[in-house]
């Protein structure tokens, strides 16, 4: 069994609207069914018993080696702890090889453990060891190094059950909610308009005590200090007992409490002082530790935090308990389980000695062992929530402190005996207050009542009913996909948004072009969503980044299909008929949002077909009026754009809106048939996002297809009295598309340049010169250094097969370069001729054109007006 490449579909995709992996894994004859390996399966249950059926209940299909892969890689991650549940084991059209699908949460943890699943397999196959205890470890380590932490993940599981996007930004905490100019951020808890200053603020503690004793905020009494002896005088100048801690410090790290002689004074000076350059004494505040947690100007959750401690059995050393305490699974190493281990470091044996005690001593049976005097959840310590019982003069406290200080998300550390009083009847203190606090104490309390804190920050970040989201519009299809991409670009431009706008040209932000060549697939469309300026985005959505990497988005708000026709790019990535191909631009009709629609059209059955996937709305448009799906769907009061003469119509039930096609000049006034669709498809999708009919109207009419305004989209340029146009068509459909627009035109001699891409299939390349020779006098072929995978003549030699007994074509010519071919047949003409330019180098072709005709001009400067070349109706 051998894995040829494995890709990670990191949005909605071909497979399901989950993350996963798909691996291309090919399997030996006898490889796939493994019943016919022997003793394989019981060796790999032997090795991984928890590998659950090979054969589903039901299904007579051999297993292959390759599903038993994917089950193993799905176990893996499941008994690691990883929340999947998705798996698909599909045969290709080549025997032996199979599209293995499987989930993932986090990228990292899934390669891993289709790696360490395929080294299990080996192992059962060749019957060697595999060591089960240590692949899951290594998952789990990797799994808690690479996820979210559970403050993070809180927030983003709120903003999920709000609708809200999300895109993690970094390896770390830092998150990007919403899109485009509705976007906002966190890092762990602390929101974006939280300001530097007031993190800085928070940081230094004595400047926070500083403030907020200045607001009447109730805070111990105490100094900076510059060395163990300078503590010491602190101490007796505040009188003991004493707190010691780092004046920057975080996490309860390097603090020390309830001190009361120098010895212990100086030794956690010398501590203190590695958490930070500087160290504070304070007056030590007796009762509990409380920490309150206020966003925005609400307190949220609150909580008494224990320190860590383990109760003596008479038995047990302190060691032996603590180890005791931390089999808990609910304790981890770090910050991603609710509880964290106990650590025997320092300050826990200074507190023990303080207690007559060492890490070996046997406490007596129920005597309680403070292991550390302060009480955060870092250093082992426990919560109970007490969120119900804060007196509202001390919560109002809280919230004073974090206006104070300027934080939206702070939590705000108390000392006093009880939350059920006002801190001044009882002397007690707000003793820290802390930005980026932790909230696994509130989401998962050890005792007590969890509270809905990430939910309250997303309500602090977005208003009732905000999901954050721009409006997102996903156009696919054979042919048609830049020009529609542009026009409906076009059309939101019109009725004041900044457009993000991806297609084969490049990335758009308004009429700004940022970024350069095919840029149609999800990367380009994330970026767009990360603009901080755009207001709504228009996405060319090629099959290739489908394949390759899902969708950007998780849903859209339109998805127009243009048309699948005979197709394009097939025989690539396992893509083989018009049908498998359906099956791909399907994905974004089946993304669209419940209140969103699918716009396609009506009479070309595959794409038709799309609508049974669809969740939200369709609009069906045609050419043809009376097309049965047209009719049918206005029966039923849904929204149909048709053509209807010399009008585009949009129509629901009784109700309808034309638009003359002389008002939109990238048709001709209707005479090119598939700029009509393409038309029709982009009035469709306004129509899908409310726009006005006026604001439609006027955007149809300014919008005209040029080399600036949609390169190599049927730009018509007047070379020497002849008429010279320019296209992207590379495919036959586009071909015979732009043949029927050609046909209309009347001219002397007809004159085309062509080559073809090689990653197309020999029929198609034929194909595409068997349709120009029975349109065209003269044919300039041409070839380029990039053949995609050809040999050197052999794209030629297929265009040369398509033109034998060619109905028209009489001059055929071969060139190498395509600068080369639209010289000679530039050259060639005379006035009257119409030449077609099938460019393949989009701008360059376009540029070395318009060159050749500025050329031209200044040396033959037109003596008197050219022909009418309009095209004919």
């Amino acid at each position: 069994m051998k894995v040829s490449r494995i890709r990670a579909l990191r949005g909605p995709n071909l497979w399901s609207r989950r993350t996963v992996l798909e691996a291309i894994v090919s399997c030996t004859e006898a490889e796939r069914a493994i019943a016919g390996i022997p003793h394989f399966e019981t060796r790999l249950r032997a090795r991984f018993p928890a590998i659950g059926l090979l054969q589903p209940v039901g299904q007579d299909e051999a297993v292959s080696m390759a599903a038993a892969l994917g089950f193993a890689t799905l176990a893996l991650q499941s008994q690691a702890g990883c929340p999947v549940t998705f798996l698909r084991i599909v045969p290709t059209v080549e025997a032996g090889i199979y599209q293995v699908v499987v989930e993932y949460s986090e990228e990292k943890v899934g390669r891993l453990a289709l790696d360490l699943a395929l080294q299990l397999c080996e192992a059962a196959e060749q019957d060697s060891p595999f060591d089960l205890d240590a692949a899951l470890r290594q998952l789990r380590d990797l799994d808690e190094d690479v996820r979210i932490g559970p403050s993070t993940s809180a927030i983003v599981e709120a903003a999920i059950q709000r609708g809200i996007p999300y895109r993690r930004l970094t390896d770390g905490s830092l998150i990007q909610f919403g899109w485009g100019r509705r976007q906002r951020r966190i890092l762990a808890a602390e929101m974006d308009r939280s300001s530097a200053i007031a993190e800085s603020i928070a940081q230094d503690k004595e400047l926070t005590k500083a403030l907020l004793h200045a607001a009447g905020v109730p805070v111990p009494r105490g100094r900076p200090v510059s060395d163990g002896e300078d503590a010491w005088k602190a101490a007796q100048e505040i009188g003991l007992p004493v707190v010691v801690k780092p004046r920057n410090g975080n996490q309860g790290k390097g603090v020390a409490v309830n001190l009361e002689t120098r010895e212990q004074v100086e030794a956690a000076y010398a501590v203190a002082a590695k958490y930070g350059a500087q160290v504070l004494v304070e007056r030590y505040v007796p009762g509990h530790d409380f920490r309150l947690l206020v966003v925005g100007n609400t307190l949220v959750a609150a909580a008494r935090r224990d320190p860590p401690q383990v109760y003596g059995d008479g038995v047990h050393t302190v060691r032996e308990l603590v180890e005791a305490v931390n089999r808990d699974p609910r304790r981890g190493e770090g910050h991603a389980t609710s509880l964290t281990k106990i650590r025997l470091d320092d300050i826990a044996l200074a507190t023990l000695a303080k207690a007559g005690y060492t890490p070996d001593s046997v406490p007596p049976n129920g005597t309680l062992v403070i292991l550390r005097n302060n009480a955060n959840l870092s250093t082992g310590g426990t919560a109970t929530d007490v969120t119900d019982e804060v007196h509202p003069e001390l919560a109002a406290r809280a919230i004073e402190a974090a206006r104070t200080v300027g934080l939206d998300i702070c939590g705000v550390d108390v000392v006093a005996n009880t939350v059920i009083e006002p801190l001044e009847s009882q002397g007690g203190a707000i003793v820290e207050v802390n930005a980026a606090p932790g909230l696994r104490m509130h989401l998962a309390p050890s005792y007590g009542k969890p509270r809905a804190v990430g939910e309250a920050i997303i309500a602090e970040m977005f208003a009732p009913g905000d999901n954050g989201r721009i409006p997102v519009v996903a156009v696919a299809g054979t042919n048609g996909k830049t020009t529609t991409v542009r026009l409906i670009a076009h059309l939101l431009g019109a009725n004041g948004h900044l457009v993000g706008m991806t297609n084969s040209d490049g990335v758009y932000i308004g009429r700004r072009r940022i970024d350069v060549g095919d840029c149609s697939g999800p990367r380009s469309a994330r970026n767009v969503l990360l603009h901080p300026d755009v207001d709504a985005a228009v996405f060319e959505t090629a099959r290739g980044g489908i394949l390759r990497e899902g969708l950007a988005f998780d849903r859209c708000d339109v998805a127009v299909v243009t048309n699948i026709g005979t197709g394009d790019h097939l025989g690539l990535n396992f893509v083989s008929t018009v049908e498998d191909l359906a099956v791909v631009k399907r994905v974004i009709v089946e993304n669209v949002a419940p209140a969103g629609t699918a716009v396609l059209n009506a009479t070309d059955p595959n794409v038709a077909n799309m609508a049974g996937s669809c969740p939200g709305s369709i609009i069906f448009f045609s050419n043809d009026r009376q097309h049965p799906l047209i009719t049918a769907h206005r029966t039923k009061n849904q929204r149909v754009v048709y053509r209807d003469g010399d009008a585009i119509v949009a129509a629901q039930g009784p109700e309808e809106y034309a638009i003359p096609l002389s008002e939109i000049p990238l048709t001709y006034a209707g005479a090119i048939d598939f700029q009509v669709e393409n038309a029709m498809a982009a009035i469709a999708a306004a129509w899908a996002l409310g726009l006005d009919w006026q604001v439609v109207r006027r955007g149809l009419a300014g919008f005209v297809s040029d080399a600036q305004t949609a390169p190599g989209r049927f730009n018509q340029y007047e070379f020497r009295g002849a008429t010279v146009f320019a296209d992207y068509g590379h495919n036959p459909d586009a071909i015979q598309a732009l043949v029927r627009a050609m046909d209309r035109l009347p001219a002397k001699r007809r004159s085309v340049v062509i080559s073809a891409a090689g990653d197309r299939r020999d029929i198609d390349i034929r194909k595409q010169t068997e349709i120009l020779g029975a349109a065209f006098d003269r044919v300039v072929l041409y070839e380029d250094q990039c053949q995609r995978g050809r040999a050197d003549g052999e794209v030629l030699a297929l265009l040369r097969q398509g033109l034998e007994g060619a109905a028209r074509a009489r001059d055929v010519r071969e060139v190498r370069g395509e600068f080369l071919a639209i010289d000679i047949a530039m050259d060639a003409l005379e006035p009257g001729d119409l030449c077609l330019i099938l460019v393949d180098q989009v701008e360059a072709s376009l540029a070395h054109i318009e060159r050749r005709i500025a050329a031209d001009v200044s040396v033959n400067p037109p003596m008197r007006p050219t022909a009418d070349r309009s095209i004919a109706h």
